[in-house]
């Protein structure tokens, strides 16, 4: 039988901190009982209001559709309105600031990710905020793998068959790069499977997929969103995944570090954050009730169908996920010089 508590997410990064910060997650209720009788009565009738949920993505993007219902699911729980307000522009950087510039009273919230919180400090040299100091982090809700794909009438069919062929004629396979964290995927393969395949940039899935389906360039490396249903039809072929191992997005496909380039993995995530201050208790209330709607079905089907892995974590380990990722990201990043676009 399976359980139905929510996956804490590991990783190999730091797996040596794993049992302090479960250690430490795992006393949520305790801390949440003792800092109670502390609260102002404002505090302990939280939420006495609609709580808004700064999102700083367009509106019907995979991260506000996913937001919105873990949105209606609190709305639910706690007996008060949970709202989006989408804040989108300059790399996520305009929603981000306003959340961190955000009174720290429980009553705004917003989703960070992979880009807010570890591309953009490694490229942008004026951000408008702190991705350590400036939020109290509540939890990772999902881990989106991107996946290595080709166009059926490429000869490999594995990432060993691929490397071989790369090493064969050095820079003359191309890869479509829909987007930043594609290409530091992209560039990390490269270095660690030595592997002399040539990038090629786009602007989005929109331009890369038609030259990829027309076998104008032979590879892709996107989200599963974008090349799910291309896979299903046959227009595609799946190579790899880039989580650490397979993941139920894919099912029947292994992962680059499961065909042999040990250690190889970079996903992106989702997560939620408050602004820097809010109260403790709050903090782990919101825990609790993220984590418990990240165990139901519902919320991991609904969450599947957009492209993301629903995975939970406690704000100790959301806290160490930003700092060890900023870094690992940061040095394909600065190995490759990637700026921003």
């Amino acid at each position: 039988m399976k359980s139905s508590r929510p996956r804490l997410l590991a990783s190999a990064q730091w797996q040596t901190d794993r049992r302090r910060l479960i250690g430490k997650g795992a006393a949520w209720s305790v801390l949440l009982l003792a800092q109670w009788p502390s609260l102002s009565q404002a505090q302990r009738g939280y939420p006495g209001k609609p709580v808004r949920i700064i999102v700083p993505f367009p509106a019907g993007q995979g991260t506000d559709s996913a937001t919105r219902h873990l949105a209606e699911q609190l709305t639910k729980a706690l007996g008060q309105n949970f709202y989006i307000e989408n804040r989108p522009g300059a790399d996520a950087r305009i929603g981000i600031e306003l959340l961190a510039k955000a009174a720290p009273d429980g009553y705004t919230l917003g989703i960070g990710t992979g880009g807010t919180h570890t591309i953009n400090p490694n490229i942008h040299l004026s951000l408008g905020y702190d991705p350590e100091k400036d939020f109290e982090p509540i939890t990772l809700t999902g881990k989106l793998p991107l996946l290595f794909a080709a166009h059926p009438s490429f000869g490999p069919s594995s990432i060993q068959e691929l490397i071989t062929a790369a090493k064969a004629a050095p820079d003359t396979l191309n890869v479509a790069l829909p987007a930043l964290p594609q290409r530091i995927a992209f560039e990390m393969f490269r270095a660690q499977a030595g592997a002399p395949l040539f990038g090629i940039p786009y602007k989005g899935s929109a331009s890369a997929l038609p030259e990829v389906m027309s076998g104008q360039v032979p590879l892709i490396v996107d989200s599963i969103t974008a090349l799910k249903v291309h896979i299903a039809s046959g227009r595609l072929k799946a190579l790899a995944v880039t989580s650490l191992k397979s993941t139920e997005l894919m099912p029947g496909v292994k992962s680059v570090a499961e065909q042999g380039v040990p250690g190889f993995e970079l996903t992106s995530w989702n997560a939620v954050f408050a602004p820097k201050g809010t109260p403790a208790a709050i903090v782990n209330l919101l825990n609790a009730e993220l984590l418990r709607i990240l165990a139901q079905p519902e919320t991991r089907q609904r969450l599947s169908s957009l492209g993301f892995e629903g995975v939970g974590s406690t704000p100790q380990q959301l806290a160490a996920i930003v700092r060890v990722e900023r870094e690992k990201w940061g040095g394909i990043i600065r190995a490759a010089n990637i700026k921003a676009e």
